[in-house]
C-alpha cells in the first residue's frame, strides 16, 4: 500500500542526492522509525542512511541545551515569586497555580509573544473587573441581592488580589535571569533563544528536509522558513484538497494561512491530492450503547483481517487509553503479533490504588492520649487488598471482625501493627518530611515479597523512579515547612503520569495507538474508538491563566486551534485508508454526552458517508427463573437446633419475633437468613440512623431505671424519677460510649450529628419520665432481658417442642398489672384487627410491632406460670410521646387489651400452625409475590430483583 513517509522515502532516494547527505526532520520518533524502515525496503544495496531528528531536537542542538524539569522549574519560580510579593503563599499553596503561570510562559515564548504587553494588559483587565466606583452603594446592594457571586472588596483584599496580577510581568523578567543564571531552561525559553539568533545559524553541511508537518508554533515557523528561505531546505506536506480548499474546514486551518506566506506558500504542490471526497463507501460508521462493548465491536473487525494480509497496516486508535485492556483482552486467537505504542498508566494498576491507599491513610489519623489512631474506612479499604492477606490473613480477618463486631469508629496503630513487618510499615504516624523514605521503604519491602510477580514489580519499578526523582529535587530545594497534604496531591499526580511501556516490535503486527501517536503514518485498515464529540476532539479549554481575548490578539493558542490539531489527525489517517471503521457510543460518561464527533456529521453531510449501523448489544430480557428452596432432609436436620433442649438463654437458638414475621413476609429470606445463615453485611456504624439512636436510647433507659446490684426489683415513684431527670444526660453519655466501645465519653469526638442526637435523647428521655411520673408509681421488673420459651409444634418426627426467644426491653408492675413494654422509634401501629391478623401474609396491614409484644407476654407467661397477675403487652411509641393522648397500651375494637391470657389460646395457635409450617418438608421457601417487600431486602441481588 500507498503512504506518505514511503512515497516521500521513494522520492527522496530518486532526487539524485546521497541519503547520508540529508537531514530529515518529523514531529516526532516514531515517524522516524517507520521511515527508515521504509527506505531499507527502497534500497537495493548498502547505504549510509540520513540523519533523522525531531523538531525538538533540531532547537535544542542549536540551543545547545534540553529543558528541565518542571518540578525544578517551579521551585524556582517560587524563589522568585518570594522576593516580589510581600506576603508570599506557601509553597504547597503556590505548586499547583505555579504549574499554571510555567505553563503560560512556555506558551509565550513558543510564539514569541511579548510578555510584558500581555501581562501590563492583563493587570489592567483585572483592574477594570475590580473596579466599582463607577456604582454607588445602593446599585452596589442591588446588584448583589441578585448576584450572590457579586461582592464588593475591600480595599485591602482589592489592592492584594492586583499585587498578585501585577507581578507577573516582573516574575516572568527575574525568572529568566535566575534561569541564565542557574543554568536551567524550558522548551519554551530555548525556542525563544533560537528563533531570536536565527541569523548566529550556521549552514548545515546536509540538506534539511521536513516532512509531515501540520501545526507549528510561530518559533518553529521563524526557523523553518529560515532553513528554507537560507539553505534551500525543503518541506513535504502530507495534505488533502478535502479539508484544505474548504475554509469552514478546521483541519486546513494552518495550511491555509502557510500557504499565502511567501516564504511557504511555494513549498506547496501545485497539484494536491483529493482522495477524502472518494472514500464515502470505505467508511463505515458505528453507533454503540456502552463503552466498553466498542472492545468486542473491535474484535469482530479484527477478526475479518485476511490471512495473508500484513498485520501492521492495520490500526486501531484509542483516544481513551482506558479501552486498552478491554480491546486486548477481546482481540481474536487469530492476532498473534501486535504493538502497543500506548504505555499502561500505572494509575491503573493495583499497585497504585493500594499506594493510593497507604498515602490516604494519613489524612485520617488522630494523636491521643493512648497512642495513633486510624479512622476505620481507610483500615478496611486497606485490608481488602491482597498485599495484606497474604502476610497473615487471619489477622486481617480478625481485625475486620472486630471493627465490624464492635463497631470500632477508630483503631489503635498499635493494634493494627501486630500483623507483621508490612503493617508495622504502613500503620503509623509519619511527619510530612519523612514522607518520601516511608513510600521508599514500603516500596522496597512490596519489591521483595513481590519476587515472583514481574508486572507488579515492573509497576513498583517505575513508581520508585518516580519517587526518587521527586525526593531529589526536593532536597536541592528544600522547600521549607510543607503540609502532608501537599505530598499527597502531589504524589498522587505525578504518579497518575507514569506509563508502563510494552515491550514489543513496533515494526510488525497489529498497532494499537493513541490519537497523537499516529502522526505521520499511513494504513490499510483504520479502526477508531471512541468518536464522541468530547473525547475526540477532546472537550475542555486551555487552563490559562492569560484569558482568551489576550491570547487571541498575542498569536497565542486556544482551542479553535487545538481542535484544528485533532481535526487534521483525523483526517489524515484516511488519505491512504482502504477501509475504515469508526465507533461511536451513546451512552454518556463522566459528564460527557453520547453524541457522535462533529468529524462524522461533516462527512454525512459534504461526502455522503452513510449513517451510523446500530450495533445491538444482545440482551437476555428472559424473566429471572424463581427460586424455591425444597426442604431436603439436610434442611431438616439443620432445623432441629430450635428445638428447644437447653433454657440457658446464651445457648439455645430460638425462634425470634423477627424471624417469624420474616417468614411471614418472604420464606425465602427467612431461608436465607434464619437457615442458611447467611447474616446482612456487617458495617461500621458512623452516622445516627435510626437503628442506631434505637439502641442508645434503650441503653440509656436501662442504665436509670435498672434496679440497684443484687436486688430483683426497683420502685420507681415521683420522688426516684426527679432524682433520675438530672442523671439523664450521664446515662445517655454512658449508653454512646456503650456503643462506641469509647473509654469515656471526654475521649469520644461528637461529631455534629451525634451531638444533635444526643440532645434529642435527652429530650425524649425527659419526656418518658415526665408520662412515668404522671401515671404514678411503678415497679421495674426487668430491663433489657432475654427470656425463653418454648411451644408445641406437629412435625413429621411428631410432636416437638420449638424454642422461642426475645429481649423485651421493659418489665414492671404497676397497680398488680404486668407490664411488658417494648419501645419504639418509629410510627408502629397499636391497633390489633384480629388476633388471626398477625399470621395473615397477605394482610397488608399486618401489624408486626404487635405481634412482637404478644410474643412478649407469652415469653414473659411461659417463665412465670404461676403468675395470676394480668399481662398487659405494649409499644412505647417516642415519637408519640407528646400527645396529650398518648396510650403505649395495644387496642383491640377500641379497647386496651388488658390480659394476654384473654387472646392466648388463639395466639399460641396461630404461632404454632406458623412455625409448623417451617417445618413442613411439602412447604418449600419460595420468594414472595409481593415484590415491594423485596425493595429494602439484604438478599435481593441473590433474587434479581
Amino acid at each position: 500500500m500507498n503512504s506518505f513517509l514511503k512515497n516521500t522515502a521513494l522520492d527522496l532516494l530518486n532526487s539524485g542526492q546521497s541519503l547520508k547527505d540529508m537531514i530529515i526532520v518529523l514531529p516526532n520518533r516514531r515517524a522516524g522509525l517507520f521511515f527508515t524502515q521504509h527506505l531499507g525496503t527502497l534500497i537495493d544495496s548498502p547505504s549510509w542512511m540520513p540523519e533523522i531528528k525531531t523538531i525538538e531536537e533540531v532547537f535544542y542542538n542549536h540551543a545547545g541545551e534540553r529543558p528541565t524539569d518542571d518540578l525544578s522549574l517551579i521551585f524556582e519560580l517560587y524563589q522568585v515569586y518570594k522576593t516580589l510579593q510581600p506576603e508570599p503563599e506557601d509553597f504547597d499553596r503556590f505548586y499547583f497555580w505555579g504549574e499554571l503561570i510555567l505553563k503560560d510562559f512556555n506558551d509565550l515564548d513558543q510564539f514569541l509573544a511579548d510578555a510584558k504587553w500581555v501581562y501590563s494588559n492583563l493587570a489592567d483587565i483585572k483592574e477594570y473587573e475590580t473596579d466599582l466606583s463607577f456604582l454607588s452603594d445602593e446599585q452596589v446592594d442591588l446588584i448583589s441581592r441578585f448576584w450572590k457571586s457579586f461582592k464588593k472588596q475591600s480595599d485591602v483584599e482589592r489592592a492584594k488580589f492586583l499585587k498578585f496580577w501585577q507581578i507577573l510581568e516582573q516574575l516572568y523578567i527575574q525568572f529568566q535571569a535566575n534561569l541564565t543564571t542557574t543554568g536551567m531552561s524550558y522548551s519554551g525559553r530555548i525556542y525563544r533563544a533560537v528563533a531570536e539568533k536565527l541569523n548566529e545559524i550556521q549552514k548545515p553541511k546536509k540538506r534539511v528536509y521536513f516532512l509531515g508537518f501540520n501545526a507549528f508554533t510561530l518559533a518553529e515557523e521563524m526557523l523553518i522558513k529560515h532553513y528554507v528561505k537560507e539553505f534551500g531546505a525543503k518541506i513535504y506536506w502530507d495534505l488533502d484538497a478535502y479539508y484544505l480548499d474548504d475554509k469552514r474546514q478546521e483541519a486546513g486551518l494552518f495550511f491555509r494561512d502557510y500557504r499565502k506566506d511567501p516564504v511557504l506558500g511555494p513549498t506547496f504542490s501545485e497539484a494536491i491530492p483529493n482522495r477524502i471526497r472518494d472514500k464515502a463507501a470505505l467508511i463505515k460508521t458505528y453507533s454503540i450503547p456502552l463503552k466498553i462493548n466498542q472492545a468486542n465491536l473491535v474484535s469482530k473487525i479484527a477478526a475479518s483481517i485476511p490471512s495473508n494480509e500484513r498485520l501492521e497496516e492495520t490500526v486501531i486508535i484509542l483516544p481513551d487509553e482506558q479501552l486498552l485492556f478491554p480491546v486486548l483482552h477481546s482481540l481474536p486467537e487469530s492476532i498473534q503479533k501486535l504493538n502497543v505504542t500506548m504505555g499502561y498508566p500505572i494509575r491503573n494498576a493495583p499497585i497504585f490504588s493500594f499506594l493510593d491507599a497507604v498515602l490516604d491513610l494519613q489524612r485520617y489519623l488522630r494523636v491521643k492520649e493512648e497512642g495513633v489512631f486510624f479512622y476505620h474506612k481507610p483500615i478496611t479499604d486497606l485490608l481488602s487488598f491482597s498485599y495484606l492477606k497474604e502476610v497473615d490473613e487471619a489477622f486481617v480477618k480478625d481485625i475486620l471482625k472486630d471493627i465490624k463486631g464492635k463497631n470500632l469508629v477508630e483503631v489503635n496503630a498499635e493494634e493494627l501493627a501486630k500483623g507483621g513487618e508490612l503493617f508495622r510499615l504502613i500503620f503509623r504516624k509519619v511527619e510530612s518530611a519523612e514522607l518520601f523514605a516511608y513510600l521508599g521503604e514500603l516500596m522496597q519491602f512490596l519489591a521483595q515479597s513481590l519476587e515472583n510477580d514481574a508486572v507488579q514489580r515492573s509497576y513498583l519499578f517505575q513508581a520508585f523512579k518516580q519517587l526518587t526523582r521527586i525526593r531529589d529535587v526536593f532536597e536541592k530545594n528544600a522547600p521549607g515547612n510543607v503540609r502532608a497534604d501537599f505530598y499527597l496531591k502531589l504524589f498522587r499526580q505525578l504518579f497518575r503520569e507514569i506509563k508502563l511501556p510494552f515491550e514489543g516490535e513496533p515494526l510488525e503486527g497489529l498497532q494499537i495507538m493513541g490519537v497523537l501517536e499516529s502522526r505521520n503514518l499511513d494504513f490499510r485498515r483504520v479502526i477508531i474508538c471512541d468518536v464522541n464529540e468530547g473525547s475526540f476532539p477532546p472537550g475542555g479549554g486551555i487552563n490559562s491563566m492569560i484569558p482568551f481575548n489576550l491570547r487571541r490578539a498575542f498569536s497565542l493558542p486556544v482551542q479553535e486551534q487545538n481542535d484544528a490539531i485533532y481535526a487534521y489527525t483525523f483526517y489524515r489517517l484516511l488519505h491512504q485508508a482502504e477501509e475504515v471503521h469508526l465507533i461511536y457510543t451513546t451512552a454518556s460518561d463522566q459528564g460527557k454526552a453520547g453524541e457522535m464527533s462533529r468529524f462524522i456529521q461533516q462527512m454525512q453531510v459534504e461526502i455522503g458517508v452513510e449513517p451510523p449501523a446500530a450495533v445491538l448489544v444482545p440482551v437476555d430480557l428472559t424473566p429471572g427463573k424463581a427460586i424455591t428452596i425444597q426442604k431436603t432432609p439436610e434442611i431438616l436436620t439443620s432445623l432441629k437446633r430450635y428445638i428447644f433442649t437447653n433454657s440457658d438463654p446464651d445457648r439455645q437458638i430460638s425462634f425470634s419475633a423477627s424471624a417469624l414475621n420474616s417468614y411471614l413476609d418472604c420464606r425465602l429470606r427467612f431461608y436465607f437468613r434464619y437457615v442458611a445463615g447467611l447474616k446482612e453485611k456487617e458495617e461500621v456504624v458512623t452516622e445516627i440512623d435510626a437503628s442506631t439512636f434505637g439502641s442508645m436510647l434503650h441503653k440509656a433507659i436501662e442504665l436509670l431505671y435498672k434496679p440497684d446490684e443484687g436486688k430483683p426489683s426497683r420502685l420507681i415513684d415521683t420522688h426516684t424519677i426527679e432524682r433520675l431527670k438530672v442523671s439523664i444526660p450521664t446515662a445517655v453519655d454512658s449508653a454512646i460510649v456503650d456503643f462506641y466501645q469509647a473509654e469515656s465519653i471526654e475521649k469520644l469526638t461528637l461529631s455534629g450529628q451525634l451531638q444533635i442526637a444526643r440532645a434529642i435523647m435527652i429530650k425524649y428521655i425527659k419526656a418518658i419520665l415526665k408520662y412515668d411520673q404522671a401515671n404514678g408509681d411503678f415497679k421495674v421488673l426487668n430491663l433489657e432481658r432475654k427470656y425463653l420459651a418454648g411451644i408445641p409444634v406437629n412435625t413429621q418426627e411428631g410432636l416437638q417442642n420449638i424454642a422461642l426467644g426475645g429481649f423485651i426491653d421493659r418489665v414492671d408492675e404497676k397497680d398488680g398489672v404486668i407490664r411488658l413494654i417494648d419501645y419504639k422509634t418509629g410510627k408502629d401501629n397499636k391497633k390489633v384487627t384480629t388476633i388471626e391478623s398477625f399470621f395473615d401474609r397477605d394482610d397488608k396491614k399486618r401489624n408486626k410491632a404487635a405481634m412482637q409484644t404478644m410474643l412478649y407476654a407469652k415469653l414473659f407467661q411461659a417463665e412465670n406460670p404461676s403468675m395470676s397477675k394480668a399481662l398487659k403487652p405494649g409499644i412505647f411509641n417516642i415519637k408519640e410521646i407528646y400527645d396529650p393522648n398518648f396510650n403505649p397500651f395495644l387496642m383491640m375494637e377500641k379497647e386496651e387489651i388488658q390480659d394476654y391470657r384473654e387472646f392466648a389460646e388463639f395466639f399460641e395457635g396461630g404461632l404454632s400452625e406458623l412455625i409448623g409450617e417451617i417445618y413442613n418438608p411439602e412447604i418449600p421457601f419460595d420468594q414472595t409475590e409481593d415484590v415491594k417487600k423485596c425493595e429494602y431486602c439484604p438478599y435481593k441481588e441473590i433474587c434479581g430483583r
